[in-house]
């Protein structure tokens, strides 16, 4: 049996126990808090993924530039061929598209009454030779006589100048006779050189006159361009000089010279005009296409950046550089800008094989981390077969 001082001594050991259990406590808790925020895997920044077009490399590669010039593609040699003589349009022998021979008959206008003309104009030759050589007949005859004593003088010189007067009528009807024959043979419309149809403005029935536009013919193994660039940039221009050329939704480039440089300034748009010759032996372009250009003036190797990649809103250009799987900012100098390309120079800031951001992924900031996903094709090609995919046979 416990006695009342054996009791008391207990009670004093066990209290401090108690209390220091619940002093731990608070601290255990802390102390597994703390441990569970550190090892928590959502406090780490994402992965962003962009696609392979969001993204370009630095290259060393030719820079182009020098003015731009822009056109229409037309014809170096061009005839638009109009009715001579008036009718009606009996037939047409080609159409748009088709090539033709130097020569070759495209049409023919209606010639009866430029026919009978012709006949009018022959009958009036064969009287007037037979005149004319009567004439000279009585005029050997009168000197003749004029010899023998028959006759006077005078006579002999009515009858010189009749002569005369019937070799003249003879000239005028050989000239009528000439003109109605020419103006024949304009009733068959020829084309006046090897080239391609490229209009027909007429139609058998059709009632033409002197002058009525009937077909366009060209020549397109040679097209060329009439642009234009600043009088400031005219010391840059000489004949001569090569154009490179991309037309309008290809990117296939084209060469062309030029080949006439206007000696004045336009006093209203202050721009010179310029006249480039662009050979078209293929027959891969036609006529009427619009065309981008730029003459080359300045043509060397230099570290190109495209232009989507280049932020040129503040105070100095910047980049936005993938590195090590991290966006940083980059300050850049930039040279010469190559506008067809549209690419600048790098003169410093980037090295060749850096990657950069382009277009919206600029917009990604600074310091998160990225990963440029694989094409599609490549990721089409990597992906293994279907299990369920059987062997071809």
């Amino acid at each position: 049996m416990m006695t009342p001082m054996l009791r008391a001594m207990t009670r004093s050991m066990l209290r401090p126990t108690w209390r220091g259990a619940l002093v731990l406590l608070p601290l255990v808790h802390t102390a597994c808090g703390s441990g569970g925020d550190a090892a928590d895997p959502s406090a780490a920044s994402p992965t962003q993924m962009i696609g392979p077009d969001n993204v370009a490399v630095v290259s060393t590669d030719t820079l182009r530039s020098g003015p731009a010039i822009s056109g229409s593609l037309g014809a170096d040699r061009e005839a638009r061929i109009r009715a001579e003589v008036s009718g009606a349009m009996l037939e047409t022998y080609v159409e748009p598209g088709e090539r033709v021979a130097a020569g070759a008959p495209m049409g023919r206008i209606d010639d009866a009454a430029v026919r009978d003309a012709a006949l009018s104009a022959k009958s009036s030759v064969a009287q007037a030779t037979v005149a004319a050589e009567q004439a000279a007949r009585e005029l050997q005859r009168a000197k003749s006589l004029a010899g023998a004593g028959a006759i006077a003088d005078r006579e002999v010189e009515t009858v010189e100048r009749a002569a005369l007067g019937a070799q003249a009528a003879l000239a005028d009807a050989k000239s009528r006779l000439a003109q109605a024959e020419k103006i024949l043979r304009t009733t068959t419309v020829r084309a006046p050189f090897a080239g391609v149809v490229a209009e027909r403005t007429v139609s058998p029935g059709d009632v033409v006159t002197p002058g009525t536009a009937l077909f366009t013919v060209i020549d397109p193994r040679s097209l060329r361009v009439e642009g234009s660039v600043p009088a400031t940039s005219i010391g840059e221009v000489r004949v001569g000089a090569p154009v490179t050329f991309t037309v309008n939704g290809s990117d296939r480039p084209l060469t062309g010279r030029i080949t006439r440089v206007s000696p004045m300034v336009d006093p209203q748009t202050r721009q010179v005009r310029l006249l480039v010759s662009v050979p078209n032996t293929a027959g891969s372009l036609v006529a009427g296409l619009f065309v981008e250009g730029r003459i080359a003036t300045d043509k060397r190797a230099a570290t190109l950046v495209p232009e989507k990649a280049v932020d040129l809103t503040g105070m100095a250009p910047m980049v936005m550089r993938l590195r090590a799987g991290k966006v940083e900012k980059v300050e850049v100098k930039l040279g010469a800008r190559d506008e067809q390309a549209e690419r600048y120079e790098v003169l410093s800031g980037l090295a060749v094989g850096d990657t950069v951001l382009l277009g919206a992924a600029r917009g990604i900031s600074v310091g998160s981390a990225v990963s440029v996903s694989a094409p599609k094709d490549a990721a089409d090609a990597a992906r293994p077969a279907s299990a369920g995919a059987t062997k071809p046979n």
